[in-house]
């Protein structure tokens, strides 16, 4: 095989001085464009979420009796009335209203992706450590449950306790934790017949103690990697139940819950109402995507 001079450098790089797994992680992570186009775009939607609202002249619940009425002609973004994207059908500033719906959906994708990592690990670090009839029941467990609609699920939680922000984040990330379960049992049956679980096993450690010291810290690798495709997940669900008018309840609001609106009156020519909240819904997934 015959390197290339940029290989040959590498090489010759490698083998002049060490190099940790860290900072090889980071080189090659700086070499991937598409992750750097990623990381300035998530840093950029991420910066919008935090800081949008001290460059905003209207508050997100505050109503422009100015446009009420006259939204298609006098609605519209505009520097000079302050509203930097428009308004809404109510005359609310659709960028407050922006800037509130992307912190509320990130902050699902980021708790529901929490939640999920940390039921899912415990339960399948717990099944896949004891093993037997205790895996076998507690895996069968996860079956039956991943065999019903989760969608329906949520949508039930919601409508038996509540359209609230807190029923909504606990839904979303208790419905989702069972591939993670799956994951973490499969690697936690390798990981329990090393040597340190031995040595730990045989001075008398309790088995809490062995899973949460020694186990799941060995997992962490791949526990990082699955939350990175749960919290996309997340904010596509969120958006999903928002879009069908089930998620969160004014005067709170989220980017699906914004993307439905605006869907609803585009007929009537107001396109920034649907156009902005659904720019930031794709910066968002690509930027936890790329």
């Amino acid at each position: 095989m015959v390197m290339t001079s940029e290989q040959r450098v590498e090489a010759s790089e490698i083998a002049g001085k060490g190099r940790s797994p860290w900072a090889d992680a980071r080189r090659r992570f700086f070499r991937n464009k598409a992750a750097l186009m990623g990381l300035v775009i998530l840093g950029f939607v991420v910066a919008f979420a935090v800081f949008g609202n001290s460059f905003a002249q209207w508050s997100n619940e505050e109503l422009d009796y100015n446009v009420m009425g006259q939204i298609v002609e006098l609605g519209g973004p505009s520097i000079e009335s302050g509203h930097y994207f428009g308004t809404d059908d109510l005359g609310r500033d659709l960028f407050a209203r922006t800037v509130q719906g992307t912190q509320v959906s990130l902050a699902v994708g980021l708790v529901g992706a929490l939640i999920a990592c940390v039921v899912g690990t415990l339960y399948g670090a717990v099944a896949g450590y004891f093993g037997g009839r205790t895996d076998s029941i507690m895996m069968r467990l996860v079956d039956i449950f991943m065999a019903v609609p989760y969608m329906f699920v949520l949508i039930l939680l919601l409508v038996m306790y509540g359209r609230s922000i807190t029923i909504l984040f606990a839904g979303v990330g208790l419905i989702s934790w069972m591939e993670m379960a799956r994951i973490v049992r499969g690697q936690t049956l390798t990981i329990k017949g090393r040597e340190f679980v031995e040595a730990a096993r045989a001075t008398g450690v309790s088995a809490p103690v062995i899973i949460l010291r020694h186990i799941v810290p060995n997992l962490l690798g791949v526990i990082a990697v699955y939350a990175t495709l749960l919290v996309p997940l997340m904010i596509l669900t969120e958006s999903f139940i928002s879009f069908l008018g089930l998620g969160i309840q004014e005067p709170l609001t989220s980017l699906g819950a914004l993307i439905s609106e605006g869907a609803g009156t585009i007929a009537y020519g107001t396109t920034w109402q649907l156009g902005f909240p659904l720019l930031f819904f794709c910066l968002t997934l690509f930027g936890v995507t790329a």
